[in-house]
């Protein structure tokens, strides 16, 4: 009876390790078919360049092909449904963007909750917003533009990517912060936007750094601040919104998402391997040259992230009234 009753514990041993034996073994397998990474814009764009330098590099290091999937659309909604819906099995991933934090408000019904149904992954980077200027407008520093916006009340018109865009919100966190009173222009993407600020068309645009930098450095616009709580290694001479507008900040920040119950394993397996890319010279090269800095740490940093945006922005939305149309 005893040997039996030995036998049996041990059976029952072998079997609660199994799960965990599975777990490391499925982990160290993974990934062992093509993975997709789903980005909810167009080609080109920072968030499509960020999803195949990463996918690049976690292709050669996991030696399976990474492929980036455009799926653009109802503001990166498309995408984000089509993601959180998908398989919790590592196999499908998403580039987590501004967007998705500000939709969480801005659209009245969405088929997912982003919080509940993505899995933060990693982050990769965070970039500067630059607030700029068409040349022709008398202000030439942060301060000068606050009084010329204050004695000119609705005159003053700033360009966005779209309503509900970072720039949009970043414009509209100004307006509160600064106590100014614009007028938005959303334009269908950013390119457009940056177009008729530079023909005067109107005279404000919170542009990203990898985007406008060239135009600042040939003076076909006007850098009057950064939007991040520091300055830019690439702009060092231009000044933040906060060192004139105390607590502003408004970065764009992009990263990797799952399906919620993705295997703890594999989004450990993935974080290691995308925080090692981070520090890799060539990439962190290519992330310097786009103004941004590498978000490095754990998945629950990246999440905490994503929780503290939404609830900051949902605050920008709500006082702005904007809705998606």
């Amino acid at each position: 009876m005893r040997f039996h009753r030995r036998k049996f514990l041990h059976l029952a041993a072998g079997a609660v390790a199994l799960p965990a034996v599975s777990r490391s073994a499925g982990a160290q397998a993974y990934p062992a078919r093509p993975v997709r990474i789903v980005v909810g814009f167009t080609p080109a764009g920072a968030t499509d360049i960020l999803a195949r330098l990463i996918g690049q590099w976690l292709s050669e290091r996991l030696g399976q092909t990474f492929i980036v999937e455009n799926r653009p659309g109802a503001g990166s909604n498309i995408a984000t449904e089509a993601v959180a819906r998908a398989p919790a099995d590592g196999y499908t991933l998403m580039l987590v963007a501004p967007a998705n934090a500000i939709n969480a408000t801005l659209y009245d019904k969405l088929n997912f909750n982003f919080i509940r149904d993505i899995a933060p992954v990693a982050g990769l980077i965070s970039v500067a917003n630059v607030m700029e200027v068409n040349p022709s407008l008398p202000a030439k520093t942060l301060p000068e533009f606050i009084a010329y916006a204050k004695a000119n009340p609705g005159k003053v018109n700033y360009a966005s990517a779209g309503t509900g865009s970072q720039q949009h919100v970043a414009g509209e966190l100004f307006k509160m912060m600064a106590g100014v009173d614009m007028v938005h222009v959303p334009y269908r993407g950013g390119g457009p936007a940056l177009a008729d600020l530079m023909g005067g068309q109107v005279q404000l645009f919170f542009g990203t750094t990898a985007s406008t930098i060239q135009l600042i450095r040939s003076g076909k616009v006007r850098a009057l601040a950064v939007t991040t709580a520091t300055r830019s290694p690439a702009l060092p001479d231009v000044p933040t919104v906060a060192e004139f507008v105390p607590g502003y900040e408004a970065s764009s920040w992009y990263g990797i998402g799952a399906p919620k119950g993705t295997p703890a394993e594999i989004v450990d397996k993935l974080n290691k391997e995308i925080n090692a890319g981070l520090a890799d010279p060539k990439i962190k090269a290519r992330l310097d040259d786009m103004g941004g800095t590498a978000l490095t740490g754990p998945a629950a940093a990246f999440g905490k992230l994503i929780v503290d945006e939404t609830e900051k922005w949902a605050k920008v939305v709500k006082a702005s009234g904007a809705k998606a149309k």
